[in-house]
């Protein structure tokens, strides 16, 4: 199995609340035992890059994504208040999202959701992962099987975020991403925007502009705090961003 880890500080959060997903689970103990899974086999290729934060000083933690794949924004992102955020991509399984979501519940670190995922998994060197605990501890796992038409494919983490991507215009993209966050002042929300904008101009997902999506969870709030999505459009950062300008939440600074 071929793993990479990169540890900071952030929290995972979960979306998708499958229940029959979470009956998978059993407890894990010590360093990280196997659990029950489907049988998996590459599923659809989403080539694409995002982001997952958190502030535990405000107690939000969130997720963005853009890439050329419809509605990306509600199959690779998965947050919960007071727990973290996850994404899965590149022969993504969205079954991981909410088994993710319960083994960070669990205490379980980003490192080891990482190993128990793909304990079992056929096809590890495939998958794009990212995980984030709401300590921002954060781990992540790159495709380095990926063919070539998924190159670029890179990842970067900093203090409470982690930004990744496959099939990229190159590694500008997870550089500017991670700029823009540190760089933005605002809200975490408003840091997600500018880190997709930003891996947007940088060149995005070298194939095109279709979907792209926010999720951010608030300690106290129920289920997502604020979400806002692009599922088909010429170019879905930018009709993103429109929206994202209108919009009068609180989740967005001044």
């Amino acid at each position: 199995m071929s793993m990479q880890f990169t540890t900071s500080g952030s929290q995972i959060v979960n979306l998708g609340l499958l229940s029959w997903a979470l009956t998978l689970l059993f407890p894990i103990a010590g360093s990280c035992e196997p659990i029950a899974l489907p049988s998996l086999n590459p599923e659809t290729k989403i080539a694409t890059f995002s982001i997952v934060a958190v502030d535990p000083e405000t107690g939000e933690c969130g997720a963005a994504v853009a890439s050329k794949y419809p509605a990306v924004g509600r199959v690779v992102t998965y947050v919960k208040a007071d727990v973290g955020a996850f994404c899965t991509q590149h022969y993504h399984v969205p079954q991981w999202g909410p088994v993710a979501i319960e083994l960070l519940t669990e205490k379980k670190s980003p490192q080891q959701v990482i190993a128990a995922l793909l304990e079992t998994d056929a096809h590890p060197d495939q998958r794009q992962l990212a995980v984030i605990n709401m300590q921002g501890n954060v781990a992540q796992h790159h495709p380095t099987g990926a063919p070539k038409q998924s190159h670029y494919w890179g990842g970067r983490s900093g203090k409470f975020y982690a930004c990744q991507g496959n099939t990229l215009a190159g590694s500008q993209v997870i550089t500017a991403m991670g700029d823009a966050y540190e760089k933005t002042k605002g809200t975490l929300t408003d840091r997600l925007m500018a880190a997709l904008i930003a891996g947007d101009m940088a060149g995005g997902d070298h194939r095109g502009r279709l979907a792209a999506g926010i999720q951010v969870a608030k300690s106290g709030k129920p289920g997502l705090w604020f979400e806002l999505y692009v599922d088909k459009s010429d170019d879905a950062v930018k009709e993103l961003m429109d929206k994202y300008q209108k919009i009068d939440h609180p989740a967005k600074g001044k």
